[in-house]
């Protein structure tokens, strides 16, 4: 199902958030091993993130246009309270204190946290090898996938999360995601916050939506963008309703 499907679903009682996160994380742990897409998995939290969820839908709360929806982050976005390591080992033990502005966003839509996917270290150009294993396209092990957004192009292709998040300085989004057959998104700069990207160049990063469909894209990106103070340098201008534009 995708990421719409799920969350239609999920709102109307007909889905359960902790039986949609049980099921990726499941898959996860039987696939994963041999694709290498995530560094870090929130089993314990997303599970936690789920009844939380579930409750709220069980009591008929207000619902975000993610809720109970699984997200991956590629690891160059920090996330409170969990590692983040921008694909190095020096940063092997570094767990921030807040999340990153897009990440903080995804999940006030309701979004659960399942974890961090790997990637080139600090996110700079295929050629080394990676530290947290070699990821493998999921249509030919043997190949990859091209770009340092690699394990959440990875992690949607192989259904290993419902929505992802990668960041994009020179094609990092778009090849990977183009490789593993899936949507990726560059937004224009100043769309999405960089507060909390770990950089590799200021002027020229970008967050973005991977996802497994358009709509998917649209939605997630209509979650997570919109001016931030925190970034001075994002558009001070109104959000459209991507989703309803398609």
């Amino acid at each position: 199902l995708s990421a719409a499907e799920l969350a239609n679903l999920i709102a109307k009682k007909a889905l359960s958030p902790v039986e949609v996160t049980e099921a990726y994380l499941e898959r996860i742990d039987r696939l994963d091993s041999r694709l290498d897409s995530y560094i870090t998995v929130c089993r314990r939290e997303a599970l936690e993130a789920a009844r939380v969820a579930e409750e709220a839908v069980m009591r008929g709360d207000g619902l975000g246009p993610l809720h109970g929806v699984p997200l991956g982050v590629k690891d160059q976005f920090e996330t409170k309270g969990i590692l983040t390591t921008a694909g190095s080992t020096i940063l092997g033990e570094y767990v921030p204190e807040e999340d990153a502005t897009v990440v903080a966003r995804a999940r006030a839509a309701g979004a659960i946290l399942l974890g961090k996917h790997n990637m080139t270290e600090f996110a700079a150009g295929l050629g080394d090898r990676f530290k947290y294993g070699e990821p493998k396209n999921p249509w030919d092990t043997t190949r990859g996938t091209g770009g340092s957004s690699t394990g959440s192009a990875i992690a949607i292709a192989a259904s290993l999360c419902a929505l992802a998040l990668g960041e994009d300085t020179g094609g990092s989004i778009r090849m990977p995601a183009s490789l593993a057959g899936i949507v990726g998104v560059r937004p224009s700069w100043g769309l999405l916050s960089r507060n909390g990207v770990i950089p590799i160049c200021w002027s020229m990063d970008s967050a973005g939506p991977m996802t497994r469909t358009v709509e998917d894209a649209a939605l997630l990106l209509g979650a997570i963008a919109g001016y931030d103070p925190k970034d001075p340098l994002t558009a001070q201008r109104s959000v459209p309703d991507y989703a309803h534009s398609l």
